[in-house]
């Protein structure tokens, strides 16, 4: 079983979450699963200095800050097809919402690049899964926007404690025709029919341990719907 993990760039305020993205690599090795990573080639829409969270005046690729992550092993998107891969993994970070998507900046009405969008639904289409983890989930909504598809998805729950306007961004989703279940930190949500797994991660309020026990529940039933 090969599954791929798709990576907007390396940090989370401006590419793929890095622990979320690592420990996704790492569960699927646990499972007795291969994974390869992707990315795209092009630049990301800015880059943030991780100590102070100002913009820097530079340019990064998607693709080369990607195989940071990737120790060099990662593909581009336009070589990847159904075929290639039996599920798919989306690790959070801003990269989601700035890089595969414009959701950080015109919330749902804002665009998804076409080679996600064409992958996510080549995907769905063949019946193969995939997991969204941390803010994610709005890639998959993009995707799936005017669609005959209505997923189901959660980026977590308003109960709890969060980082962010979990109600806001749920409320985003059912824009797009997604139909929204708050699940707590150490749940998941699986839509059965579209074989889409949805785990909250770093949008809520969450420690490193946190984080790896949310991915290993959502990798494993990732498998499980293969």
């Amino acid at each position: 079983m090969k599954i791929g993990i798709l990576l907007s760039g390396c940090g989370v305020y401006d590419g793929a979450e890095i622990q979320e993205a690592v420990f996704s690599m790492l569960a699927v090795k646990e499972v007795g699963a291969d994974y390869q990573c992707i990315s795209i080639d092009q630049n990301q829409h800015h880059v943030i200095n991780h100590l102070n969270g100002e913009e820097m005046n530079e340019t990064r690729n998607m693709m080369v800050e990607s195989a940071r992550i990737a120790r060099g092993d990662i593909k581009d998107i336009n070589d990847i097809n159904p075929s290639n891969i039996d599920a798919l993994i989306i690790p959070g970070g801003f990269g989601s919402a700035k890089n595969f998507t414009r959701w950080a900046f015109n919330g749902p009405d804002g665009e998804i690049l076409p080679e996600v969008k064409l992958l996510i639904v080549n995907l769905i289409n063949a019946g193969k899964p995939i997991a969204a983890l941390c803010v994610s989930p709005v890639v998959i909504a993009k995707a799936l926007e005017g669609s005959e598809h209505k997923v189901n998805l959660t980026l977590g729950t308003s109960k709890d404690k969060s980082p962010y306007n979990i109600t806001e961004f749920h409320a985003g989703l059912e824009k797009t025709g997604a139909k929204i279940k708050e699940k707590a930190l150490k749940d998941i949500l699986i839509d059965e029919n579209l074989k889409i797994v949805t785990a909250p991660c770093y949008m809520m309020d969450a420690n490193i341990l946190d984080i790896r026990e949310n991915i290993k529940i959502a990798v494993n039933a990732l498998t499980k719907l293969v």
